[in-house]
């Protein structure tokens, strides 16, 4: 059974242990997240070795997603690292303060912070665990009264309700990090807080200049993303419906409408998208997930996500492998389910209209089965973008994207129902070529004698975006010449 949900897990203490990696490769991670908030530059050189050196040793490819740390809007450090906040009690929030907090103040490493609030602005700390009103602002001192107190410790992060905090999306940090993205060829890179789709080409520009060929993934997790969202998706090649930030700024009863919205966006757009944050936040100390863990994962797959993702629950969690299995497990019989009710080759095929030859063969290739009851779709490919169309509507079977690049065999690990296959063809004939191909494909006992296919190809083999001839092919047909 071929997955097509891919699962997108976080590396961290938890993973760092070589044997622990290969088990979770081995149980389907398609793709690792490295968080470029911690460790350095080194720290993620060697990862992304071991990562391809473990995956290839497994026989897998497994893409590698570089998280940018992003602006941080939080506050500093405490001298006995916590302080306990009641509710009515006043408090500071000191952009001017350089030493320790404690009962009554504490430093904030965003020094903008004053001149973005005012007397009645709600502001939200810990993941919106801790509630404070602003009652006025006095130079660089924002002072508010508790509205919902608790524990308050080192560097934790601060929301505007209702989003509204200028930090610039991309820091010096980040600007650094672009370029160990770059050095380790990273896939993905994805962009923390990105208020417009300003800031995603601003990454990109910033992200050729250092070599580097990521796919850019804006991480949807501010307010004024969500009225900035179509141009956001235009600007990026991939969306992460990040569900922490996001609801602490929108309030948590949006965010699952908005997920569905985000989602069928990004599809239309010919964009891929992540769903991450506490998909199985239960697992970081459990071995089994809670029923709203399975539902959630599960809406996630009927919604079409092309990925979902673990954060702490790889990273630091007790049950790293068990977690993938489970996830695994809950796509599967999802995909399942969702592919009874609905086929999503639809109306928009047939009102759409092509400019490029490419993207009409793409589609072409997905009518033909559905209405064929072809076994697998096969592209050969260059740059993965015929995958990548082919892949925004479910026709309910695997597609194969054969290619001799190893970046294009690594950047459709994300994309939602194609499995990569190294491919490369003796012939520049392309008779011969598809003929190859399926050789392969029966050699690794994908297809099978008797079995349709729908092949695509280019005139110009190795070259790319010239994907323009279909192929309806039965499997062993051709050894009968």
């Amino acid at each position: 059974m071929l997955r097509r949900t891919k699962i997108v897990a976080t590396l961290g203490p938890a993973s760092n242990d070589q044997k622990v990696l290969e088990q979770m490769i081995r149980a389907g991670v398609d793709l690792v997240r490295m968080n470029f908030s911690h460790g350095s530059a080194q720290d993620h050189m060697k990862r992304a070795e071991t990562v391809r050196a473990v995956a290839k040793a497994c026989g897998r490819t497994v893409g590698i997603l570089a998280d940018l740390q992003g602006p941080k809007i939080r506050v500093r450090k405490f001298e006995n690292d916590k302080i306990i906040l009641n509710n009515g009690d006043t408090f500071i929030l000191d952009a001017a303060l350089d030493g320790l907090g404690n009962q009554q103040r504490v430093g904030l490493d965003y020094k903008e912070l004053p001149n973005d609030v005012s007397a009645g602005t709600v502001l939200l700390l810990n993941d919106g665990m801790l509630e404070f009103n602003v009652t006025e602002v006095k130079g660089a001192q924002v002072i508010c009264k508790v509205v919902r107190g608790g524990v308050l410790s080192n560097n934790k992060g601060i929301n505007r309700k209702g989003g509204g905090l200028t930090a610039p999306a991309l820091t010096e940090k980040d600007k650094e990090d672009i370029r160990t993205a770059a050095l380790i060829k990273a896939d993905y890179l994805a962009v923390s807080f990105p208020r417009t789709g300003d800031d995603m080409r601003l990454a990109r520009d910033l992200m050729h200049a250092a070599g580097g060929k990521s796919m850019l993934m804006a991480k949807i997790e501010r307010a004024e993303a969500i009225t900035a969202l179509s141009d956001i998706i235009d600007a990026s090649d991939a969306i992460m419906v990040a569900r922490g930030d996001l609801s602490v700024e929108v309030g948590d009863a949006a965010v699952p409408g908005l997920q569905k919205r985000m989602i069928k966006m990004a599809r239309e757009k010919n964009r891929l998208v992540i769903t991450a944050t506490q998909m199985m936040e239960s697992m970081i100390t459990s071995p089994i997930p809670t029923r709203a863990e399975v539902s959630d994962v599960a809406n996630a797959v009927l919604d079409g996500t092309d990925a979902v993702m673990l954060s702490a629950e790889t990273a630091v969690g007790d049950f790293p492998v068990e977690t993938i299995e489970a996830m695994a497990r809950i796509c599967l019989k999802a995909e399942a389910e969702g592919d009874d009710e609905n086929h999503m080759v639809d109306h928009r095929t047939a009102s759409q209209k092509f400019s490029r030859i490419d993207q009409s063969i793409a589609m072409s290739a997905l009518f033909a089965a559905l209405h064929l009851k072809v076994k697998a779709i096969v592209a050969l490919t260059q740059s993965g973008s015929t995958p990548l169309w082919m892949s925004r509507m479910n026709a309910g079977v695997p597609i194969f994207a054969m290619t001799p690049l190893s970046e294009t065999l690594s950047k459709v690990t994300l994309f939602s129902g194609v499995h990569p296959i190294a491919f490369k063809s003796s012939s520049k004939d392309h008779d011969q070529a598809l003929r190859d191909a399926e050789d392969e494909l029966v050699g690794l006992k994908l297809v099978e004698k008797g079995d349709l296919m729908v092949m695509t190809i280019g005139e110009a083999i190795g070259q790319s975006g010239h994907t323009n001839t279909m192929k309806i092919v039965k499997v062993g047909d051709h050894h009968k010449h």
